[in-house]
């Protein structure tokens, strides 16, 4: 039952969002963009109370206890930290979208409607990638370990590389799209499909929106194992996933133009994949409790932008 009206409060809110707030493509103001971040970031946090409703009080059953055993607190905790790593995950999310739209042109008027759309398909590819990741942990506890290299490979990656402008252009989606797929000229009134020589095709839009789910997925392959180092309960670790994800839209319009001021972020990120990758790695003989994480996760995130912050002041008064 829970599920259920989980996805049917997210559905009500999608639906407002498009169908109401913006039923017509245009510039989003920098004004609006804060105000509906802060509306998403209200409720994202503010979920956390509902976690700790169900699995303290049993809102939805008995079910939600068997991976808690310290109660609606120690849930609310994961909750809030898989909330905390998906957003500071996705804000390098944002500065690769902002390269793939600046790579294709696309307007800031067709800007929202990709966002929006790329949202839902987020929606369902989690949904299977969280399924997959709990099976795969219930079933084989050593790809526990396997989770915990890749996340500790990729957090030195991104360490190494971190002043790295991605070459979309070079992307494999991007590629197999122009080889394989039935592609239009120009963007079509911002359609994603469109109709040339009588056969349909995809619009430059619609090429964008497909790289777009494409780079989710790869970033998604960073932020669902490490959530599922927080906590392994499907419903902890999607809910987490699901809300920090959905205010990225707006927050994208917030952050478009200060991504690449803040140039030590991407060094904070890495040092929280490298963090959770080692507690993987380890966990079988060093235990870090999930309040231990968020506040190590918090004071990286933190630092990055101290650091950042700092940089930017050195180089205005060079």
């Amino acid at each position: 039952m829970i599920w259920g009206v989980f996805f049917l409060f997210i559905l009500l809110l999608l639906a407002l969002d498009l169908g109401v707030l913006h039923r017509k493509d245009g510039e989003v103001s920098f004004r609006a963009a804060a105000a509906w971040s802060a509306v998403w970031l209200s409720i994202g946090l503010a979920f956390s109370g509902v976690v700790y409703g169900i699995y303290e009080y049993h809102w939805f059953g008995k079910e939600f206890t068997s991976d808690h055993h310290g109660g609606g607190m120690e849930a609310a905790l994961a909750y809030l930290t898989g909330y905390v790593i998906e957003e500071s995950l996705s804000v390098d999310n944002l500065f690769v979208i902002a390269v793939i739209f600046r790579t294709f042109g696309v307007g800031v008027a067709y800007r929202y409607r990709v966002l929006f759309w790329g949202i839902l398909g987020a929606l369902m590819m989690r949904a299977l990638m969280i399924a997959g990741g709990v099976w795969m942990i219930s079933k084989f506890s050593w790809m526990f370990y396997i989770f915990g290299a890749y996340l500790a490979f990729t957090g030195t990656k991104l360490l190494t590389s971190a002043d790295a402008e991605p070459d979309v252009e070079s992307a494999p989606s991007v590629r197999f799209s122009r080889r394989y797929l039935p592609l239009a000229n120009g963007f079509h009134q911002g359609r994603f499909f469109a109709k040339e020589n009588g056969r349909w095709c995809i619009t430059l839009l619609g090429l964008v929106l497909v790289v777009v789910e494409a780079t989710d997925v790869i970033f998604a392959l960073d932020s669902v194992p490490a959530v599922l180092a927080i906590s392994n309960d499907p419903f902890i670790v999607y809910t987490s996933n699901i809300f920090a994800i959905l205010g990225l839209r707006s927050l994208f319009f917030v952050l478009s133009g200060l991504v690449e001021r803040f140039k030590y972020l991407k060094t904070a990120l890495a040092g929280i994949l490298i963090f959770i990758g080692v507690k993987m790695l380890l966990h079988a003989v060093l235990e870090v409790s999930t309040p231990v994480s968020l506040l190590v996760i918090m004071l990286m995130l933190a630092l990055g932008v101290a650091f950042s912050i700092r940089a930017e002041r050195s180089d205005n008064s060079a």
